[in-house]
């Protein structure tokens, strides 16, 4: 599995069956997201739900009780958004970070935005805001995701561009020595404090407020657009990039945007869902199975499952132990793992990705052209 995994996948045989797998997913979306809402300890029916929400919009007559709004409108219609978007931003991280470092296991974890995240609010759980200039955990979380990821970048450097298997030790260097930290600081915690650590590190959107929504949401959307822009590079990008010079493409400016933007979004994301795994490690994966090597199909299935998986994901944290809730991360990880498992025990699999990738890699420069022209291939 050297390289992004890539499968000729059998629904990316044409555009209408790839716009039918779009229009699915994007169903999927919504009924995953108003079963979200009708979910929980108290059972809301849908005609509430959507009385609630039609009241909020003035689209509806209805006068829904006070009970019905408190616990759809400010509680689980919030919760719900956030997990459709960090589902969305953690999924279009991970496809991203695999091409770049042309990895398979490229996730936002591998460039240190996890780990350093998890020490800064580590560093507040533990020694209180006041130890960190009276920063906030989520903000903690956000700066030292970022300071992490700079660490790894800057190691990562070399004659000017990022190469993708020195990228790769420099993440695995730095979050080995930033959890170094982080495991230090909860070896100082109280047993109250390593829960809540715990809790956090495992990630939840269930604290999820409208207050937290517009930031990561815009961060996010920004974040799907600017990369759909740039997917024909992105196809470019993972093909190599000595490849990707040939076009005259600057390999080392496409690196530096393409990593900023995952850096800021992973980080945004993590400040207020703590560290879901597996959804920007799993996602890409099976939206290539389903629509192949092309980043501008993959990003757009990559973005509609990673919203419908992680809302899914949620329903099941609520319900699995309910009234009590589970972090999400142990749901996801419950569903990431088979997933590895399934791909090693079916070696038909790993030969298709190996030929699907060969054929599909450009031979010359004019074969570049085609896949990073825009209009090409559509």
């Amino acid at each position: 599995m050297e390289g992004a995994t890539v499968v000729s996948g059998p629904l990316a045989a044409t555009p209408r069956r790839f716009r039918i797998l779009v229009a699915l997913l994007g169903i999927a979306v919504v009924l995953a997201a108003l079963a979200s809402i009708c979910s929980g300890a108290v059972a809301v029916g849908i005609p509430a739900v959507l009385e609630v929400i039609g009241a909020h919009l003035g689209v509806g007559p209805g006068s829904p009780s006070t009970v019905d709004e408190q616990i759809v409108w400010s509680i689980r219609m919030p919760r719900t958004l956030m997990a459709v978007v960090v589902g969305a931003g953690l999924a279009i991280c991970g496809v991203v970070i695999q091409a770049v470092v042309r990895n398979p296991l490229g996730d936002p974890y591998l460039i240190g935005i996890m780990p350093g995240a998890s020490l800064g609010a580590v560093a507040v759980i533990v020694g209180g805001g006041a130890a960190l200039g009276g920063l906030s955990m989520s903000g903690a979380a956000f700066i030292g995701g970022l300071l992490a990821f700079a660490a790894v970048f800057v190691l990562g450097r070399q004659n000017g561009s990022w190469p993708p298997a020195r990228l790769v030790l420099a993440g695995v260097a730095v979050g080995y020595l930033v959890s170094s930290f982080t495991y230090f600081l909860q070896i100082l915690a109280t047993p109250n404090q390593v829960q809540r650590v715990l809790f956090w590190s495992l990630g939840s959107v269930a604290g999820a407020t409208w207050d937290d929504l517009p930031l990561v949401a815009v961060i996010v959307i920004l974040a799907i657009a600017v990369l759909l822009v740039n997917a024909q590079r992105l196809n470019a990008l993972s093909a190599g990039t000595d490849l990707t010079a040939t076009l005259g493409i600057n390999v080392a400016r496409l690196q530096l945007m393409l990593m900023l933007i995952t850096a800021l979004a992973s980080g945004a994301i993590v400040a207020v869902a703590g560290g879901i795994g597996f959804v920007g490690l799993v996602v890409p994966h099976i939206a290539r199975l389903l629509v192949g090597a092309d980043h501008r199909r993959v990003l757009i299935t990559a973005t509609l499952l990673g919203a419908s998986f992680l809302t899914v994901a949620d329903i099941a944290a609520r319900l699995v132990r309910a009234p009590a809730e589970l972090p999400i991360g142990i749901v996801t990880a419950a569903v990431g793992a088979p997933f590895f498992l399934w791909l090693l025990t079916h070696p038909s699999r790993g030969s298709r990705a190996t030929r699907a990738r060969s054929k599909r890699l450009p031979e010359s420069p004019s074969d570049m052209v085609k896949i990073a022209t825009p209009g090409a291939n559509a």
